[in-house]
């Protein structure tokens, strides 16, 4: 059974017109941003590459993401500045302001040479995603409707069952699949052994724009409560994003649950000031909608033979750190590059890119966490909240953004470099799932 099967029912087809190459299959769960940017770079070393995402499509909207540093001279080394540039928010600053929305402090988009609060490349994630589609969807096999659900390693490759009932042989597998990746807990273990609950839950909502946002973001915090409601501007001026936080000690909604997802929001932000009652008023008719506790994935190791995981799956530092897809792009720069240099041997490749990203992540990691510390609710005789104006602060910053080498990998093949501006190559046709050799 080829790909081409899958969609007979619920799953889509995308890609991969033309002549099937030699290089190594490699098989990638999750079409969000890790994913499709792995898929960019194994192309341009000579895989074939299929990616498979359980949603029928890729998912819109979706919470605002940065790239700084060195995320951003990964973009430029994709060849997507211009592509990335033209789907940005725009945002030039942000506001914080009280109750009566009287500003209170204010960042602008060009502060530390757009690396700060608010970074010069801020794009929601749906449509950072939507350009990584653009850009690999020819050469690239996806499969929409679909998810892994077993596999069996040997030492010469992977065999794969999917939910759709066709059966597929790869020689490597990436998840790229989140937080909750099922990949992950497949091949490692339950969710719980990894994942750090750091005390907040976060939700993402689009709402109309009748508050007469132009190009900058206002963010109300309530210090008593340790809440906060942000309001951001988008391409779209007709309508807003919404951003909320409140603490949680711990967190047992089921992350696919809506409904029940949309009632704890409106129960945590009950009685709280600013704007947050007519944001709120919008739930039931937001077209997006996104909640889940704010939490960090940390493992001991990010492979297992010819698995290895990517993104969040592997490393997720929260949407409290800023730093979520500037971790995923420079991770699939590395892991793609380093198992090309290490002949796609699996064993050489996955250690060179762990070696090369853990510290990067740690730093990463402990913003995430440093942050959520300084939104806890006030309690007698707490411990003080981190100092962010020492000068220890600005080198974990400067460690997170740029604390990491981006090698030129000038002896392993690249497809647009031998190309030059000529038509991206086109990697396989159907991609046999059948064939377990």
């Amino acid at each position: 059974m080829s790909v081409d099967d899958f969609g007979q029912g619920h799953a889509t087809r995308t890609g991969g017109q033309g002549t099937r190459g030699s290089g190594p299959r490699v098989l990638v769960a999750g079409a969000s941003v890790a994913g499709p940017a792995l898929a960019h770079w194994l192309r341009r070393r000579g895989a074939e590459v299929t990616v498979v995402e359980r949603a029928p499509e890729l998912r819109p909207g979706g919470q605002a993401v940065d790239a700084r540093g060195v995320a951003r001279e990964v973009i430029g080394r994709m060849g997507l500045t211009a592509a990335v540039r033209a789907a940005c928010t725009d945002t030039a600053g942000a506001h914080t302001v009280d109750a009566e929305g009287a500003v209170l402090e204010t960042f602008r988009a060009d502060d530390d040479g757009g690396d700060g609060f608010i970074a010069d490349i801020e794009i929601l994630r749906g449509d950072l995603s939507q350009v990584l589609y653009d850009d690999t969807r020819d050469g690239v096999e996806y499969v929409f409707g679909e998810r892994i659900t077993g596999l069996v390693q040997d030492a010469d490759g992977v065999d794969v069952v999917f939910a759709g009932g066709s059966r597929g042989r790869f020689d490597l597998v990436v998840g790229a699949d989140g937080l909750h990746s099922e990949l992950r807990a497949m091949v490692f273990g339950p969710h719980e052994r990894f994942l750090r609950h750091l005390g907040h839950v976060l939700a993402f909502s689009s709402v109309p724009n009748e508050f007469g946002l132009d190009r900058w973001l206002l963010e109300y915090q309530e210090q008593e409560s340790g809440r906060s409601v942000l309001l951001r501007p988008i391409q779209d001026a007709t309508r807003a994003m919404a951003m909320f936080s409140f603490a949680a000690a711990d967190f047992d909604v089921d992350h696919r649950d809506i409904p029940a997802q949309k009632a704890l929001l409106r129960e945590r932000t009950a009685g709280m000031g600013w704007l947050t009652r007519d944001i709120v008023a919008h739930l039931d008719d937001t077209p997006e909608f996104y909640l889940d506790q704010a939490a960090q994935v940390v493992m001991d190791r990010w492979s297992s033979g010819r698995v290895a995981l990517l993104g969040d799956a592997a490393f997720s530092s929260s949407p409290l750190s800023g730093q979520g897809t500037g971790l995923a792009l420079v991770g699939a720069y590395l892991l793609a590059g380093e198992l090309a240099a290490a002949g796609w041997d699996p064993d050489a490749g996955f250690a060179r890119y762990e070696a090369r990203m853990r510290s990067f992540v740690e730093a990463n990691q402990e913003i995430g966490r440093l942050n959520a510390r300084s939104r806890q609710v006030p309690v007698p005789n707490a411990e003080p909240g981190p100092d962010f104006a020492g000068e220890w602060f600005m080198e974990l910053v400067g460690r997170a953004i740029n604390g990491v080498e981006l090698p030129d990998y000038a002896e392993v093949p690249d497809s647009t470099a031998a190309a030059g501006s000529a038509p991206r190559t086109q990697l396989s046709g159907a991609v046999d799932l059948g064939a377990a050799r």
